[in-house]
């Protein structure tokens, strides 16, 4: 079976808050809505979110769950900067065991590798 590569690019507007910080910059609270799972089908992935260094959300295309946070290990460097990453996988899964690899921009290069975690069905709080 031949390795299948996908990259997500991750972009979010920049509005200020209340704390000076862009929505960029902050991690919305998540509520947990269910027990964690070590593996995820690829077709169930709408979009990823990078949040942070550590932070990953995956958007679904299903209304439940509707999301997937992956607190990574360790933080991933860079990742939360570039908000974009590179998988590799021979299944039709992405699982907590994967890695992923901080993609840079301009030229296309390839940055940190770091393995993933459980993920976490969620229910994400609405943006302000």
């Amino acid at each position: 079976m031949r390795p299948l590569f996908l990259a997500a690019i991750c972009c979010t507007a920049a509005t200020a808050t209340a704390a000076g910080l862009s929505s960029r910059d902050r991690v919305p609270e998540a509520v947990p809505s269910g027990p964690a799972v070590h593996c995820i089908p690829l077709t169930s992935i709408r979009e990823t979110q990078v949040r942070d260094d550590r932070t990953i959300d995956f958007i679904t295309r299903a209304r439940s769950p509707g999301a997937y946070r992956v607190t990574l290990p360790y933080a991933c460097p860079e990742l939360g900067f570039e908000r974009r990453f590179a998988y590799e996988t021979s299944l039709s899964e992405l699982c907590s065991t994967d890695i992923i690899t901080v993609l840079h921009e301009a030229p296309l290069t390839r940055g940190a590798s770091c393995g993933l975690a459980s993920f976490q069905p969620v229910t994400l709080a609405p943006h302000r």
